[in-house]
């Protein structure tokens, strides 16, 4: 077991961690990032991202995160593939404790684990992911200009990004496994008034179908993978259909990977953590939190990293006050 000791840990290895560690390092703080299960977050499950500022041209979602890594550990983060199990924020300094036995031992914590949308979990979604089928109507709705997509749930979320998707798509299907939306009323009444949405109640995804991709289900530059529609059933007769689409939008809801923080610091109902209005200072001194780990709203590359900007920087006036 080795002992890591540092100023500023970074738990987390997405656009608000990689942005963390850039801001942290430039501030000569000698930054250690511990980069969690999936380096690179969400984004290395998308395909061309155009809404990210800098790139006239669209940038692969996994390349984008590498170009921030790369930054991060130029500019002097130090980058740890491991994963943090346990954290003990009862005093300074924290300590957290990894998968591989190592332990971390820092003046100041900014978490950065993210989230994660749920799925499904029905055949053909995992296949087909950048390829029709998507969690994010702002990253993706523009790819499917004058198509019909579907959005799946009856939440809030799954209302907005029909509502969303209506000015890029030629029809939106909101498909709903019961009778009845939950969320806001304001935002029933915008989409029963909206004349590109028709609903579909009582009814759940049996199979996204597709397709095109390599022989062994890989990519195929000249047959690439595309959604065709998606196998549904009636839950209250059990009746089967297909109907063809070009897209499918999974809106119901995402998990923020804080587990682990549990009891340490504070948190909504969902699992996010909480912080200072305008800040990402939590409940305890010197512990910070950025990116989709505290943000249910937004949810953009962009914004993360502007948070993981604000964190470091937060982390070096409370390191300058102590």
């Amino acid at each position: 077991m080795t002992t890591h000791r540092t100023k500023v840990l970074i738990i987390g290895g997405g656009p608000a961690g990689y942005t963390a560690g850039i801001y942290a390092a430039r501030a000569n703080l000698q930054p250690i990032l511990v980069q969690g299960m999936q380096p690179g977050g969400q984004l290395m499950i998308t395909t061309e991202v155009e809404n990210y500022p800098g790139f006239a041209q669209a940038v692969q979602g996994p390349d984008l995160m590498e170009q921030m890594r790369q930054q991060a550990e130029h500019v002097g983060t130090t980058l740890v593939y491991d994963v943090i199990t346990s954290v003990d924020f009862s005093q300074r300094p924290f300590v957290a404790k990894a998968d591989s036995g190592d332990e971390f031992v820092a003046d100041t914590v900014i978490i950065a684990t993210g989230a994660q949308a749920r799925w499904l979990g029905v055949a053909g979604e995992q296949e087909f992911q950048g390829a029709g089928v998507s969690a994010c109507a702002t990253c993706d709705g523009f790819f499917f200009r004058g198509k019909e997509v579907a959005v799946i749930g009856g939440g809030n979320t799954a209302l907005e990004e029909a509502l969303y998707l209506t000015h890029h798509a030629s029809k939106v299907t909101l498909i709903h496994r019961r009778d009845a939306f939950r969320g806001e009323k304001i935002l029933h009444d915008r989409v029963f008034a909206n004349p590109k949405i028709e609903v579909l109640w009582n009814h759940k995804v049996d199979r996204v179908l597709g397709k095109g991709g390599a022989a062994d289900g890989g990519f195929d530059l000249n047959n690439p993978k595309q959604v065709t529609g998606l196998a549904l059933s009636n839950t209250v007769t059990g009746e089967g259909r297909e109907l063809p689409l070009d897209g499918v939008f999974v809106a119901i809801g995402h998990d923020p990977a804080t587990a682990i923080f549990k009891g340490h610091v504070e948190m909504d109902d969902e699992g996010y953590v909480i912080t200072v209005p305008d800040s990402t200072r939590t409940n305890v001194p010197g512990v910070f939190a950025a990116g989709d780990v505290k943000d249910k709203v937004f949810r953009q590359a962009v914004t993360a990293a502007g948070m993981g900007c604000m964190a470091a920087l937060e982390a070096e006036r409370f390191l300058g006050g102590h």
